[in-house]
């Protein structure tokens, strides 16, 4: 994203931003880092249990982070203390984060890779809802929802017009 110069942007330049990383706190850190390692076909990057002051000031109670890399993303999956204070498990952190993919084959390959995992039974779910149906909207746009195992909800979407320019 590209916004217009200002008065502390050198000439000829534009400010530009993009998205370094997603931090998903869990409850669970090894059956969170498991699942986003397995669903997303990533590797972890690195864990950490040593943190800065500005961390823990951040996130009382941290006490674990893993970076897992997949699919072009980097997910901080970190988890805290039992003595810290939880927001109530219905709290959305996020309504959703929307994960773009190339084809409608891929799309249903991605809904089919989650639900192979939830029966597989090797991940705990804190809301256990099978992913929603694909559907079309008007402009040719296909979607489906999707919880993780923290109950976060995930829309993987294929954009036709998108993915033309790929």
């Amino acid at each position: 994203m590209s916004l217009p110069v200002d008065e502390t942007t050198p000439p000829g330049r534009t400010l530009q931003v993009g998205l370094h990383h997603l931090a998903v706190e869990t409850a669970d850190l090894h059956n969170c880092v498991a699942w986003y390692t397995e669903f997303f076909g990533g590797t972890v990057a690195w864990t950490l249990d040593a943190f800065s002051d500005l961390t823990r000031e951040r996130l009382p109670g941290i006490t674990g982070l893993t970076e897992v890399v997949a699919v072009g993303t980097r997910f901080h999956v970190f988890s805290r203390s039992t003595s810290y204070a939880r927001p109530r498990p219905d709290t959305l952190q996020f309504q959703h984060v929307c994960m773009t993919v190339g084809t409608v084959g891929e799309l249903q390959q991605w809904r089919n890779r989650w639900q192979a995992l939830f029966v597989s039974g090797r991940y705990v779910f804190t809301r256990p809802e099978p992913p929603t149906e694909i559907v079309v909207d008007s402009d040719g746009v296909s979607s489906f929802y999707a919880y993780d195992v923290n109950g976060l909800e995930y829309e993987f979407t294929h954009i036709p017009a998108e993915a033309e320019g790929r």
